[in-house]
């Protein structure tokens, strides 16, 4: 599982689904790339194993590519015997270096990610062009009561509609200048892509609805700018949308 998930930012109650998966007898894995280990620990909450695109948070300068993967001994134990040492996904010392570099300001780049991400959810969550905003940190999104009973606080990502569908997702995608137009996150910038016509453009239309990502979908990896200009460069390119 992932949670929140991307690109709608789902909750999924680890617990439960760890107490589901342990009566099975089933490994629990969880991705947990957009809470990072300093919002969300689901090891000691049930998980059996967690993985992280390293690139994303846990460099948080978009600089290198790499992933971890953690758990109990005896299954961290495997993995290295039968998978690592035969496949050979080793990280180069700069690589790592980089990472430990970038870990040791996570708590306090953490921080700022989710006071901005609030800021913005609160401004997305009343502008007219606004359909519809995603972000766990709203007492009006469904998995609220779940992110707080599991995070620290409520992440960096937001996802949100805007009223135009497509178009007007390209109109604002065509519009930013603080925003990056990236498909990668939790960078120190703040991010933004338009799955429709981005990640997900190769998808038919029905498969994006049944995936939950609707023409007008956003998704923001909001930086650590002052959340004022970041604001302000969205309301700028939501002028655009006809």
């Amino acid at each position: 599982m992932e949670t929140p998930a991307n690109p709608t930012l789902d909750v999924i109650d680890i617990e439960m689904w760890a107490g589901i998966a342990t009566k099975h007898l089933i490994p629990l894995v969880v991705d947990n790339t957009f809470a990072t280990a300093y919002l969300q620990n689901p090891l000691l909450i049930g998980a059996d194993v967690v993985v992280h695109s390293a690139i994303k948070y846990i460099s948080g300068h978009a600089d290198v590519i790499g992933g971890v993967i953690v758990g109990k001994k005896k299954m961290m134990d495997r993995i290295r015997a039968e998978y690592i040492h035969h496949l050979g996904p080793t990280m180069s010392p700069f690589n790592a270096w980089l990472f430990l570099r970038g870990i040791k300001t996570l708590a306090v780049r953490m921080e700022r990610h989710c006071l901005n991400a609030m800021r913005v959810a609160e401004w997305l969550n009343s502008h007219p062009k606004v359909t519809k905003v995603y972000y766990p940190g709203l007492p009006s999104h469904p998995g609220h009561p779940i992110a707080k009973k599991q995070m620290k606080c409520f992440g960096g990502m937001i996802a949100f509609e805007v009223s135009g569908g497509i178009k007007a997702g390209q109109a604002v995608m065509d519009n930013v200048h603080i925003c990056r137009l990236a498909v990668s996150l939790g960078d120190c910038d703040t991010l933004i892509q338009h799955p429709a016509s981005m990640t997900h453009s190769t998808y038919t239309k029905e498969d994006r609805t049944a995936a939950g990502i609707p023409d007008g979908l956003i998704r923001i990896s909001v930086g650590i700018e002052h959340a004022d200009d970041i604001i302000k460069d969205l309301e700028n390119s939501f002028s655009f949308i006809a």
